[in-house]
């Protein structure tokens, strides 16, 4: 059984990692923090924007089972990739859409991916993600895994969440773990 990684910033990693987690061939998402340049940053000093780092989930998945350009699907199903620095109420630039690649393939299925969304106009407006090698990976502290899962009643995640976890269960049904998480 092969094991690959994908890095994803789509706002809040609460909102992203969730969504993810639903899908076959996921085995692991971790938030975390990418595209900064500070070691080891906290939450707390990402969420200030000094850092550089985007809000990211890295995931662990069966490329036999769930390839590569379904992660991406999913990404820009759960995020609006034409948001500048934001994601609905978040503000700055650790909420960036963001593609952080782990190989050249990565980096060429990437961009052919945004490049095909827009010729086709998905969008109205365009398309802001950027696609750029990992260079570092950090994971965020233990409070912030499993947010969703542990704290299913807390007002941000019950407002932003379902509507995420929704649109997932309805557009890829066919492609979910047999036990979806809630």
């Amino acid at each position: 059984m092969s094991t690959a990684r994908a890095t994803f910033g789509g706002g809040c990693f609460w909102c992203i990692e969730a969504p993810f987690k639903e899908l076959a061939g996921v085995r692991a998402v971790t938030s975390g923090y990418a595209g900064g340049d500070t070691e080891n940053p906290s939450y707390r000093a990402v969420c200030s924007g000094s850092t550089g780092h985007a809000e990211v989930v890295q995931i662990e998945y069966d490329p036999e089972t769930v390839s590569y350009v379904d992660l991406l699907e999913v990404l820009f199903t759960v995020h609006d990739p034409t948001q500048l620095n934001r994601q609905g109420p978040d503000v700055g630039s650790q909420y960036r859409s963001a593609i952080y690649t782990h190989s050249e393939e990565q980096q060429e299925q990437a961009e052919a991916f945004i490049e095909e969304l827009e010729n086709e106009g998905v969008y109205d407006d365009e398309i802001v993600t950027e696609v750029e090698p990992l260079e570092t990976f950090y994971e965020a502290e233990a409070k912030h895994q499993d947010y969703y899962e542990r704290n299913p009643k807390q007002s941000y995640c019950t407002f932003h969440i379902p509507p995420k976890l929704d649109k997932v269960r309805h557009k890829f049904a066919d492609r979910l773990k047999d036990q979806p998480v809630h």
